[in-house]
């Protein structure tokens, strides 16, 4: 048994203004478990997206949180739960005036193959991304596999 207290454990980079991994601090080795804040306009990754073999599934605790699907937006409010099966794209975003707490959990831990896209302004279009941590290592960077062009910066 393991047991924390989530303000306790380190939040982590990225497009939410909280986001703080439970998987290490419990030890879990089946399931990833993530706990996130998100602030007005932020999302709960970096881009439209799907997990080769990982389900997914996401109980929003306070606040709306819009997800893009592949059937359209789905508002999730507090106290609703929403999953997504491996393969399945989806981006959870914050498009309300208040914070939103989301916990998210997924199964296997291993997620499998990431399939990204975001808007390329260069490229005109959504296109396949890379993320990377930059050399500085106080930011991660979202890059359009087409152009190299950076398409996000998130610290």
């Amino acid at each position: 048994m393991e047991k924390v207290t989530i303000a306790d454990v380190n939040s982590r980079m990225g497009p939410a203004a909280v986001k703080r991994r439970l998987t290490d601090a419990l030890g879990a080795t089946d399931m990833a478990l993530n706990y996130y804040e998100l602030a007005p306009g932020d999302s709960l990754g970096f881009g439209y997206h799907s997990h080769g073999a990982q389900e997914e599934v996401f109980y929003v605790q306070t606040g709306t949180v819009t997800f893009e699907t592949e059937d359209g937006d789905v508002a999730v409010d507090a106290g609703e739960v929403i999953r997504f099966g491996p393969g399945e794209h989806q981006l959870g975003t914050n498009e309300g005036d208040e914070r939103a707490t989301v916990l998210a959990m997924g199964a296997p831990q291993d997620a499998g193959e990431l399939h990204m896209v975001r808007e390329c302004p260069d490229c005109g279009e959504r296109t396949e991304q890379d993320i990377e941590l930059t050399e500085a290592r106080d930011a991660i960077v979202t890059r359009c596999v087409d152009c190299g062009a950076e398409t996000g910066r998130f610290d």
